[in-house]
């Protein structure tokens, strides 16, 4: 699906980063180093607003008890290393750059942001990892299904290519939950049409991939911030998937 410039996304004040922001992005993209945190970088909006977008600092209590080890559903899910991740990509509310109503999903695949609408014109923003087969779906769906600690069943395509990953099949009822789980804590499925799209928005324990676009897969969180994420989403929630 092509943006045209008819599309709500391409109208409305979907960000485009200034030269200095851009470049501070990819970089921040390309690795994890401490070089980027807690750099303000400037925003400027299609509609030619300009805001400054400070990230947390690392290192403070808050960020400790945001990402730190967590009791859930009978796992212990071990604490995030924050202090090596780019601090733009740790949860935060923001200004709403996307124009849209609240309870609407928006995944940014470029700038590797997702964004949960909110009233009164903020949103929350999460950081993510894409995998690269995630930039074969985009457009627009509703999260159909929601799950906590979901069984992982990898599709067919995947199977073929990874044969040693047939153990996992459906027919062999696919991986069991857990922390080895690659869709970690939680998942929220995106239908289309009624239809799965097999595209996923779902945890990981791999925290270096989060702003990287590394392995197979969809569009995954911190575990720390699928939680987070999963309770603050309305059911049958919007999603947009911008590239």
């Amino acid at each position: 699906m092509s943006m045209r410039s008819s599309d709500p996304l391409s109208r409305r004040a979907f960000l485009s980063l200034s030269s200095v922001g851009a470049a501070s992005l990819l970089a921040s993209c390309a690795s994890t180093g401490p070089s980027g945190r807690g750099v303000a970088t400037t925003i400027t909006y299609r509609d030619g607003r300009s805001v400054i977008d400070r990230p947390l600092a690392g290192g403070s209590a808050e960020l400790d008890a945001m990402y730190g080890e967590i009791y859930d559903g009978g796992y212990v899910i071990p604490a995030v290393p924050y202090q090596k991740i780019d601090a733009r990509f740790y949860r935060q509310r923001v200004v709403d750059p996307t124009g849209q109503p609240p309870g609407t999903i928006v995944v940014d695949t470029p700038s590797r942001f997702l964004y949960l609408v909110e009233s009164g014109g903020t949103a929350m923003r999460y950081g993510v990892g894409i995998g690269r087969e995630g930039f074969a779906w985009q457009g627009t769906g509703v999260i159909q299904w929601r799950q906590k600690w979901p069984k992982w069943t990898p599709p067919d395509e995947m199977i073929a290519r990874k044969p040693e990953l047939a153990e996992y099949s459906a027919d062999n009822g696919g991986m069991p939950p857990g922390l080895e789980n690659p869709l970690g804590a939680r998942a929220l499925y995106i239908f289309q049409n009624g239809e799965d799209t097999l595209y996923r928005l779902h945890g990981s324990p791999e925290w270096n991939s989060i702003g990287k676009a590394v392995s197979s897969g969809c569009v995954r969180l911190l575990n720390q911030d699928i939680i987070d994420l999963y309770e603050r989403v309305p059911n049958k929630a919007r999603v947009l998937v911008w590239q």
